[in-house]
Parts: C-alpha cells; structure tokens; sequence
C-alpha cells in the first residue's frame, strides 16, 4: 500500500510540474523546433508572423505567414493593429535571433509567443514547404 501511494503522489507531482511549467509568463515565450514549430502552425488558430524585412520575406517564406520587420520602428504599433492578443503567435526570422528579440517584446504585451529556434535557414534544411 505504501508503494503504490508514493507512486500516486510521485506521478501527480509529475503531471502538474508539468501542466504548470508548460504556461508561459509575461514576458517569456518557448523556443520550438521545426517539426513542433510545423505541428503548432497546422492549427489555424496560431498565428503565423515572420520579423524579416520585406526583402528577405519575398524571397521566400512559410506559407501563410504575415511579415512585419521587428526592425522597424513601428514594430509595436503595427503588431498590435495585425494579431489578436487571444491567439497564439508563432515567430521565426532567418535564424533565430531577431525572431527571439520580437518574441521578448510580444510576450511582455501579452501574447503568448512560439519562437522557430533555428529560424528559416533551420526550416529550409529540414525540407518545409516555402512559399515564393
């Protein structure tokens, strides 16, 4: 009897350790993999936002995928008019770090951010579709 209470109270541990870390903060956001950052974007309810330049977005992107330059001064501004704070924002760049510096300043707004780790070079070399 014994046993099999530790081994209860040990698996409830497990499952809200892992319920509770899963929740982002304000302010924090989770980095992904291709192949998560691919499963969480089949779902239409994510939004899918690519922080390249204009350039850099024409010459090939994720499909579907709004672009808006986190180097833009007016990033703030013209995210907040394009997302909806009540959907997920999945984030990618070119590789992975100015995706990280916009899903710094989305996630402290409130959004709840998933970054593309290895950004779009990861995703190229993974074989995902481009759209041109």
């Amino acid at each position: 009897m014994k046993y099999s209470m530790k081994t209860l109270f040990a698996g409830l541990c497990l499952v809200f350790t892992t319920l509770f870390s899963c929740q982002q903060k304000e302010g924090q956001f989770k980095s992904v993999s291709v192949d998560d950052f691919s499963t969480l974007i089949a779902n239409p309810e994510v939004q899918l936002l690519d922080v390249r330049t204009v350039a850099e977005y024409s010459e090939g992107h994720v499909p579907h995928s709004i672009n808006i330059n986190v180097l833009d001064e007016s990033f703030e501004t013209m995210a907040d008019s394009t997302l909806q704070k009540d959907k997920p924002v999945a984030v990618y760049c070119r590789s992975g770090k100015r995706s990280k510096k916009a899903a710094a300043i989305l996630s402290k707004k409130g959004y709840i951010i998933y970054d593309l780790d290895k950004g779009f070079i990861g995703w190229e070399e993974a074989g995902k579709e481009v759209e041109k």
